[in-house]
């Protein structure tokens, strides 16, 4: 059951959950149980250079929802959510550039900052009229901060999960963090490849131990494909993703920089956390953590129990009804 996170702004406000045993024993039934899925759709826009793909669900009249992806991940990460949505919703879902079905730029590494950009655009090719509903995970969530804060006007309730941002930087730091960057530059980087999908699901279980079977296998229909391997005798699997976003950022995390910018946030924010999330926990020892969130005008913070990081995977149908929810105003 989800509670209350400690340390947050005394303007915060906690969501009661499950208001009976009968629907929390259902919801737990959900959540250990494989859920027929609500089945996507593909579309594909042309924007900023590359061939961006979108996944869909729902009906295309009914209200939408944009759900952004983290790092190493693909629009697809949603289905489970989706799956346990009460309502008839559009969920437009993005690979960003460089991962799933989108197009690769043809460039040796990627920028923070364009991942703003292309949200931009998609917003502006499918809700041009009226601001949206936003839901992001990790770097997805830290992009969709970023963008509420600089346009604020095109977002009308924004769910952040786990989108912490980063350590802050020192000026001291830039030279080495330089020099890191333009060493990786001349390397050939790659990711691991496997001998089938069911080893790409094992790599998935091993990671995040909470996910089950039938979900693994699902994610690595989509976060994996096949490939001949170098010796053009078989084939491998490999994810869907440039092994260029392993190169290093360049440049440094400006923590007052990012605070400017989620000041300007005039959307109502949830800010959800995997209760036993490794990244969390690390990322909190940060001095200031409590501190950035005094920042945000309207926000509601809330942990997930039995959950980490991928909290969207862990306890799919809380974070569902949890979104339904506060889009509704409840």
């Amino acid at each position: 059951m989800a509670r209350s996170a400690p340390l947050v702004p005394r303007h915060i406000t906690a969501l009661v959950l499950f208001k009976n045993l009968m629907h929390h024993a259902a919801m737990t039934k959900t959540n250990s149980s494989p859920c027929p899925l609500r089945p996507s759709r593909s579309s594909h826009l042309e924007l900023r250079h590359l061939r961006y793909h979108l996944r869909h669900w729902g009906p295309d009249d009914a209200p939408q929802i944009f759900m952004l992806h983290g790092w190493m991940d693909v629009g697809a990460s949603f289905q489970f959510v989706v799956d346990a949505l009460r309502k008839d919703w559009h969920i437009i879902a993005p690979d960003w550039r460089g991962y799933g079905q989108t197009e690769w730029p043809r460039a040796d590494c990627y920028w923070f900052l364009d991942y703003m950009a292309d949200l931009d655009a998609i917003i502006e090719a499918l809700s041009p009229d009226k601001p949206i509903n936003l839901v992001g995970h990790s770097m997805g969530g830290n992009v969709a901060m970023l963008y509420a804060g600089v346009r604020p006007e095109r977002i009308k309730r924004l769910v952040n999960l786990e989108g912490f941002g980063l350590r802050g930087n020192h000026a001291e730091e830039a030279p080495e963090r330089y020099a890191k960057w333009l060493s990786e530059l001349r390397e050939r980087l790659t990711l691991r490849a496997y001998a089938s999908r069911e080893a790409v699901a094992e790599r998935l279980r091993k990671t995040n131990p909470r996910l089950t079977a039938e979900r693994a296998h699902f994610l690595a229909l989509h976060w994996s494909e096949e490939r001949k391997n170098a010796q053009g005798n078989g084939t491998e699997w490999h994810i869907c993703g440039d092994p260029a976003h392993k190169i290093s950022n360049p440049q440094l995390y400006r923590v007052e920089e990012i605070m400017a910018c989620w000041r300007a946030i005039t959307a109502p924010v949830m800010w959800l956390n995997g209760q036993e999330s490794a990244l969390r926990k690390h990322l909190t020892d940060v001095p200031d953590y409590a501190a950035r969130l005094h920042n945000i005008k309207n926000l509601r913070v809330m942990d997930i129990a039995d959950a980490g990081h991928m909290l969207h995977h862990d306890q799919p149908a809380q974070v569902a009804q949890l979104i339904e929810d506060f889009i509704a105003g409840i």
